[in-house]
């Protein structure tokens, strides 16, 4: 792909994904239905999706962002669901839905339908949870779709790779797929394991913020690739090690942990936004490769496609929620109890994304002797619908049908309440540890510093509590939100002055650079603070 066609993905997806910001609609969607329209658009280039390039350039990256991000002990507490929804359920579908495709259209082989099921059954949850952080969706049920997303990519692709080998004319009997399906699990886990410890070691070893974020940047290539290079799942060992790194996070410098958190940021912006955009620029290249099959009869195979996608998913929630509760009583001490309405947003939530296209496009165009693969092109258009049908169809209506169940959502107050309480118990902590230093002579400080010692710790501790205070009845801001937005505007203040001395040539450029660092910091720790309020 040339350098401009490329520039202006990127730069068109990321002023759609900030316009979208501004709007009710998510992101994604609008992103998909960007790119539907330009791919019509006269001069528009073909974008073509590079299964060589999403799989292990984009998929990796994205990955691990997220398994930074997520929480070990949470995905812990609810591995038994996560496994039934990333390794169960994938496996059912691309079974069930292969099953129904094979029956509806005569010129697909079972193992070609199996192929499709495959490359259908993996949900992509970044939407989903998007929308349910959004609108206060169950810290819970945003754990179960953010942990069957990280781990359900190398089912399903180890789930292709053995379809495909049986379409191909491989000869690869049930036993030997199943053999390789546990060797791709097992050996991606365990590069993952082997992986993780040194590469933290590394991290906290690492003295400059700079190379520990080119280090940050490069482990996620290094897992895939590694256990790639051992036909093992390269998906789950970039999921193991960044589970580990983003649990043992405090352990790195400060400094790497504020550079990583913006540099994070800045990657899942452009990698989502760019991947949404090119699922909806797919349109013209896959509509313009049906060939002998008309608009009519691909109509209707793609609806009969997508209603087996979403029927499969809840004739599989719905048991694997209530049967083991119901059989083991473990199960019921063990986890929190749970109604009928959870598993209808699990199941409305399963919608398909990039990873599906690019598993489709990686079909081989001939099988074994020559021939071309059945019906590789219905195959990659079905694809193509379920994901665009998903998307817009279950993306539209999440909210109205989280909203319309009623299922309680987080509670700010009661989340404030305990991170006061938290605060609290490690100020009491900090406290007795700043008293054990200061009977220390080799810590002796002038009164004033030890007493600016203990107010910031005060400080620190009150804010949190000020969050429950009473509202200004003229702004509506808290105590703390008040307190905020001053200290922006007496860091604003400095800021003006510090470029004022610069320009009269008071201080040099490098000191400038130096002063507006630590007013940077400051103001950053004053976003966050209200970020973490907010929700956001």
């Amino acid at each position: 792909m040339d350098v401009l066609p490329l520039l202006m993905l990127v730069a068109g997806s990321a002023v759609v994904a900030g316009a979208a910001r501004r709007t009710p609609v998510p992101a994604p969607l609008l992103l998909v239905a960007a790119g539907l329209v330009v791919s019509y658009v006269p001069g528009v280039p073909d974008y073509t999706l590079d299964p060589h390039i999403v799989l292990p350039l984009v998929l990796p990256p994205l990955l691990h962002s997220a398994a930074l991000d997520s929480s070990y002990l949470d995905l812990r507490a609810n591995l038994r669901p996560i496994a039934l929804l990333s390794v169960g359920y994938v496996l059912f579908a691309t079974v069930a839905v292969g099953v129904v495709a094979h029956l509806l259209i005569p010129q697909l082989p079972l193992t070609a339908a199996l192929v499709l099921g495959a490359v259908v059954a993996p949900p992509d949850a970044v939407a989903a949870t998007a929308i349910a952080r959004r609108i206060g969706l169950p810290s819970r049920l945003t754990t179960l779709l953010q942990g069957e997303s990280l781990f359900n990519d190398a089912t399903a692709i180890t789930a292709y790779r053995v379809a495909v080998a049986a379409a191909v004319g491989e000869g690869v009997s049930w036993a030997e797929g199943l053999r390789e399906f546990a060797f791709a699990a097992i050996g991606g886990v365990v590069v993952g394991l082997i992986l993780m410890v040194p590469l933290h070691w590394l991290r906290t070893r690492l003295r400059d913020a700079l190379l520990q974020n080119t280090l940050s940047l490069l482990i996620p290539f290094v897992a895939y690739a590694v256990a790639e290079q051992f036909e093992a799942s390269g998906v789950l060992a970039v999921v193991v090690v960044g589970l580990y790194l983003g649990h043992h996070s405090w352990q790195v410098d400060f400094a790497t942990r504020l550079q990583e958190a913006a540099v994070w940021r800045m990657i899942d912006f452009v990698l989502e936004s760019a991947v949404f955009a090119l699922i909806g620029l797919q349109l013209r290249v896959v509509v313009g490769g049906l060939g002998e099959y008309g608009a009519d009869q691909a109509a209707w195979y793609a609806a009969v496609v997508f209603l087996a996608v979403v029927a499969a998913r809840y004739v599989w929630v719905f048991p694997s929620t209530f049967v083991p509760r119901m059989l083991f009583p473990g199960i019921r001490e063990r986890e929190p109890g749970t109604n009928w309405t959870a598993p209808v947003i699990v199941g409305w939530a399963g919608m398909r994304g990039v990873v599906s296209l690019a598993i489709a496009f990686s079909i081989p165009e001939t099988v074994h002797g020559g021939a071309p693969f059945p019906a590789r092109n219905l195959i990659l258009f079905l694809t193509f619908t379920t994901v665009i049908g998903t998307l817009v169809i279950h993306g539209l209506t999440l909210p109205s049908l989280i909203r319309l169940l009623g299922l309680p959502g987080r509670d700010p107050h009661a989340e404030t309440l305990a991170e006061a309480q938290a605060q609290n118990t490690a100020s009491l902590a900090a406290e007795r540890r700043l008293g054990e230093l200061l009977a220390d002579e080799r810590n002796a400080l002038p009164s004033p510093l030890a007493d600016r010692l203990r107010t910031v710790l005060e400080q620190r501790r009150n804010a949190v509590w000020e969050r429950l205070g009473a509202v200004n009845e003229v702004t509506g801001e808290s105590a703390d939100d008040t307190y905020r937005r001053l200290a922006r505007e007496m860091i604003e203040a400095e800021r003006a002055v510090f470029v004022d001395l610069r320009d009269a040539r008071r201080i040099d450029e490098e000191m400038l650079r130096s002063l507006l660092r630590r007013l940077d910091l400051e103001e950053a720790a004053l976003y966050r603070e209200g970020a973490t309020e907010d929700g956001a």
